[in-house]
Order: structure tokens, then sequence, then C-alpha cells
């Protein structure tokens, strides 16, 4: 025997019925906090300090990103032993 049961209902009623508690009103408090720790720190942040902080990793991290692409090309043009001999030779 198979029963099927369709239920029509948005998230908010599902929720409500399974009696899961309301955070809709949380959610709102939390993230007006962050939006405002957000704006504060943004406002305290000059451009010159953010170019300090983050230039140099990013410069960093490519450069090793582009020594790890030059050695996987080196060793792709590199022959390695026995490709393109004849068994025997």
């Amino acid at each position: 025997m198979k029963v099927t049961v369709n239920v029509d209902c948005t998230p908010e009623e599902a929720r409500a019925f399974i009696g899961l508690p309301n955070i809709a009103p949380l959610q709102e408090r939390m993230m007006k906090e962050l939006e405002n720790r957000m704006a504060e720190n943004l406002q305290t942040l000059d451009p010159e300090t953010f170019m300090k902080t983050w230039l140099p990793l990013t410069m960093e991290s490519w450069g090793e990103m582009q020594k790890m692409f030059w050695s996987q090309m080196q060793m792709g043009m590199t022959p390695s032993a026995g490709v393109g001999e004849k068994n025997g030779k």
C-alpha cells in the first residue's frame, strides 16, 4: 500500500505547523547589527591601509601560483623515461 500526501503551504506555515520558533525578527536584528558593524569598519578603514593590508598577500599568492604553473608546464615538457620507445629497445 502506498499513500501520498501533498501539502500546499508556505515555509512559514510549515514551520508553525511543525512547532519551530519564528526566528525572522531575530534574523532581522542580527542582519541590521551586521550591517552597522560593517559600515563602521568601512568608515574607519582608509584606502591606503586597505591596500597595505590586502595587496601584499594577493601579490605573494599570485607569484606562488605562477611558480606552480611554470613547474607544471616544465614537467609536461620534459620527456619521461620509456615514453615513445618500443618494447625491447
